[in-house]
């Protein structure tokens, strides 16, 4: 029986992960004002329109801020939080899922910075096509980040060393803001 609840947990991060990676690079894209006729901004409009549009009617009185993709990326965390611990057999209250939601869901979004600035400084080396439509995505995403780190850094001969105190950053975030909430989470569910 731990096999099927091993494959039923993989399925769960894949799954609840694929589609929380999906509505907050929806979100991060829009609120960076991606370009709308980039292909990949066309796919992910396509993909989450059919859930988010009708949430956009529900919270229209709070519209100026769009707070519908992030809402749902914070119900899919939850769900994949839920689902998780029914899967090892722990019943946790409301709120040690609400702050293990909010820990995965910002633990989530640091990743997914780690992991475009990365690309974005290992594609700087390689020298990609700028025609690539990922390229300017790559770029709006990354540079509201990167941005505060290059004016604190002096120029370095050609060298750009922001990215590696951003990753820095990121990392300490991870351990210094995630690590605690999931403590927290954890502290909640003990009896």
């Amino acid at each position: 029986m731990p096999y099927l609840a091993n494959a039923g947990t993989i399925l769960v991060h894949v799954l609840f992960g694929l589609a929380a990676w999906v509505f907050t690079l929806r979100v991060l894209l829009q609120w960076a004002g991606a370009n709308f006729n980039n292909p990949i901004c066309q796919a992910l409009y396509r993909l989450t329109n059919p859930v988010l549009m009708p949430l956009r009617r529900v919270l229209k009185p709070w519209r100026r801020l769009d707070l519908a993709g992030a809402l749902v990326v914070f119900i899919i965390q939850l769900l994949k939080v839920w689902l998780l611990l029914a899967l090892g057999g722990v019943m946790a209250g409301i709120g040690a899922i609400l702050v293990l939601g909010v820990a995965e869901t910002l633990s989530m979004l640091l990743v997914m910075y780690l992991v475009f600035i990365l690309i974005r400084s290992i594609l700087s080396w390689v020298g990609p096509s700028p025609q690539h439509p990922v390229i300017p995505l790559l770029i709006q995403l990354t540079e509201p980040v990167l941005r505060p780190f290059r004016r604190l850094l002096p120029a370095m001969g050609g060298f750009d060393l922001s990215p590696l105190l951003a990753l820095l950053v990121i990392l300490l975030a991870r351990a210094l803001i995630v690590a605690p909430l999931l403590d927290w989470g954890a502290a909640l569910m003990q009896p």
